[in-house]
């Protein structure tokens, strides 16, 4: 089948800039970071010097492409939180240098590059973009979803019961054991990935069901969310809202289909 030509007018410069940084920034660290070269944010939040080079390198690239827009990343959120309340105005490029930091750096999969355009707090494009697999995922508001130039459609796993994805790590214990009560005949819990760059794609290739998400930061979640509704799956909080990058609250659900975020929300929320 012949690929679709993605609707995006930057999709081919975002995919280019995406592939070079992780060839010349990202991939030579992997595996290949001196003690010095990692740090903690905060406790068990992990940064390494190919965040930050890659981050630097995106927003460079980035800048060069739509000068009128206003760069935030990761990164330059951990010095400055006060940027993430600048995502509802105007034009704004999110980056998020390398998701799965943890697992970048003790040396396995997965990881991504992502970026989103954002337009007054609404995704307009999105990419994520998996280095190791050469897999990018890309979306535009309204034209849909794309991995590797291909238009694709979420899909169910077809298992039973749904395999759920859950994010428990930055759940109280008491939540935790809540979550596994409700779920258990209803929901099959199977591992996250560590890496929301592989967790939303996972929804719509048809290899999990649901995702269910707790700490919720825009970098994170704003450029898979789009990919997955512009293929047909839903993104919401649990009590139906949207998700808006400058909403700070905690809890998100993803699923592959209307149906079966209404199987999460009432089988977790209910």
């Amino acid at each position: 089948m012949a690929p679709d030509i993605s609707p995006h007018p930057l999709d081919s410069a975002v995919t280019r800039l995406l592939r070079s940084v992780a060839a010349e920034v990202v991939l030579p660290r992997f595996r290949n970071l001196a003690a010095h070269e990692v740090g903690e944010k905060s406790p068990g939040e992990w940064v390494t010097i190919a965040d930050h080079e890659s981050e630097a390198r995106l927003n460079d690239g980035l800048a060069r492409l739509l000068p009128e827009a206003r760069l935030v990343g990761e990164e330059a959120c951990a010095m400055d939180a006060a940027l993430i309340d600048q995502l509802g105005d105007g034009v704004v490029w999110l980056v998020d240098p390398i998701d799965g930091t943890q697992n970048f750096k003790e040396g396995i999969t997965p990881f991504g590059l992502m970026v989103a355009l954002l337009a007054d707090g609404e995704a307009q494009a999105s990419w994520l973009y998996d280095p190791m697999a050469d897999r990018l995922c890309h979306a535009a508001l309204g034209q849909g979803a794309f991995v590797d130039g291909v238009r694709i459609h979420a899909r169910e796993t077809g298992h039973i019961p749904p395999l759920a994805s859950i994010a428990m790590g930055f759940l109280p214990p008491e939540r935790r054991a809540d979550i596994a009560m409700r779920a258990a005949g209803r929901l099959e819990i199977v591992p996250i990935p560590r890496c929301a760059a592989e967790q939303y794609p996972r929804l719509v290739l048809g290899q999990n069901d649901i995702a269910l998400f707790e700490r919720i930061l825009p970098w994170d979640h704003v450029p898979g969310a789009l990919f997955v509704t512009e293929a047909g799956g839903v993104i919401a909080r649990p009590d139906g809202s949207a998700l808006r990058p400058t909403d700070h609250r905690p809890g998100l659900i993803g699923a592959a289909s209307q149906r079966l975020w209404d199987v999460a929300a009432a089988a977790l929320f209910a």
